[in-house]
């Protein structure tokens, strides 16, 4: 497969259909599924001195989120955006992690404060 083929693959792949599913209706009510897609592709060549031996290489890829979803009712349509437990979790464990050393920092600087003085 070379280059240009797979980065027309990749093209293809970042269509509108990825970020927008197919939209699903009950009891009066719309949903319609969005995502967030991101990607990219590359590739290359090159050959040997005096022509001896070729290569190549390529590759894409492809990230897609949940980003939540457009609920329609009759004329009101409302965002809902979808919860990212993972983000969620990290963010946490950064603020334990920042507020530990915190803490440890405080309790270091007053141990020296009072053999001090």
């Amino acid at each position: 497969m070379d280059v240009q083929s797979v980065i027309a693959e990749a093209r293809d792949s970042m269509t509108v259909k990825r970020v927008f599913g197919e939209p699903y209706e009950k009891n009066g009510v719309t949903v319609i599924p969005v995502a967030k897609v991101q990607g990219g592709a590359g590739g290359g060549g090159g050959e040997g001195p005096e022509g001896q031996g070729k290569g190549s290489g390529s590759g894409f890829a492809l990230i897609a989120r949940p980003a939540g979803a457009f609920v329609v009712k009759g004329d009101d349509v409302q965002w809902r955006p979808a919860v990212d437990v993972n983000r969620i979790v990290l963010g946490a464990q950064v603020v334990a992690i920042v507020a530990f050393l915190s803490i440890r920092a405080i309790v270091k600087a007053r141990a020296k404060a009072r053999r001090s003085g």
